[in-house]
């Protein structure tokens, strides 16, 4: 296999990804027969090409998370609205939580019970419209620029409002997630404030749907042994699962949708 061409190559890269869900730089010039750095520069032109995402040592496929937060809202509502019932039980009475941006975390800011009482802060309008309808939740509003794609404020503001607040919980949207490239986002902005909410929180909850888990998006927020829970639909592999609380990560399974 000497004499592969680079786009046969990159054919077959994408072809291993969509099989195998992630390749090794390493494995590819072995059985290309050229060195790692030819590899890396083809890996380079497809994540540039939004054909894969690199990763250290290789590359994941994209995390399908695309789209603006309309968009993301209608897409697999009935899984997220399972996972939302999930997550909502994890949320103590009595305790401040953080909700970031996302479809998902909108989900469970509606699927808390009325009677819940806590101090929810967020960064997302649309979550906090739905928050100020719940007569138990007082509401804290992040303020600053809002992201059209993420539907949350980012940015300096956003950051130096975060810094007053230390949340019992940190509900943590989530592009991609993998055991090595752990949670990731597509923005620059959206990664450093989800990051710094992350670390003024006690705990961390992420809600994910199936097709993210071995996918990725530029942006790195946190490695997967910083989130205490993980909640997941309940066809999720059990295998992968058993990886994440390898690395300390709690997992509860959602329902499953009629």
């Amino acid at each position: 296999m000497q004499d592969f061409l680079l786009r046969e190559r990159q054919g077959v890269i994408s072809e291993r990804l969509r099989l195998n869900g992630r390749v090794l730089a390493a494995e590819l010039a072995l059985e290309f027969g050229v060195s790692e750095d030819t590899v890396r520069r083809d890996l380079r032109e497809m994540a540039a090409a939004g054909l894969c995402e690199r990763v250290y040592g290789g590359a994941l496929p994209v995390s399908p998370a695309h789209g603006s937060l309309t968009q993301r809202v209608s897409f697999a509502a009935d899984r997220k609205q399972a996972l939302a019932r999930a997550a909502a039980k994890q949320i103590a009475a009595g305790s401040c939580v953080f909700f970031d941006a996302g479809s998902t975390n909108l989900a469970i800011a509606n699927a808390l019970p009325a009677e819940l009482e806590l101090t929810a802060t967020t960064n997302a309008p649309a979550i906090a419209a739905v928050l100020i309808d719940k007569p138990a939740v007082n509401v804290i509003l992040i303020g600053g620029m809002v992201d059209r794609q993420t539907g949350g404020a980012l940015g300096a503001k956003a950051l130096r409002d975060m810094e007053q607040i230390s949340p019992d919980l940190c509900i943590l949207g989530a592009c991609g997630i993998d055991l090595e490239a752990g949670i990731t986002t597509f923005g620059f902005e959206d990664a450093e404030f989800k990051r710094f909410a992350a670390s003024r929180s006690k705990r961390v909850l992420a809600a994910v749907t199936s097709e993210k888990f071995g996918t990725a998006a530029p942006h790195s927020v946190l490695p997967v042994a910083h989130c205490e829970c993980l909640v997941v639909e309940h066809d999720a592999d059990p295998a992968i699962l058993a990886g994440y609380r390898e690395r300390g990560c709690r997992t509860v399974i959602a329902e499953k949708t009629n």
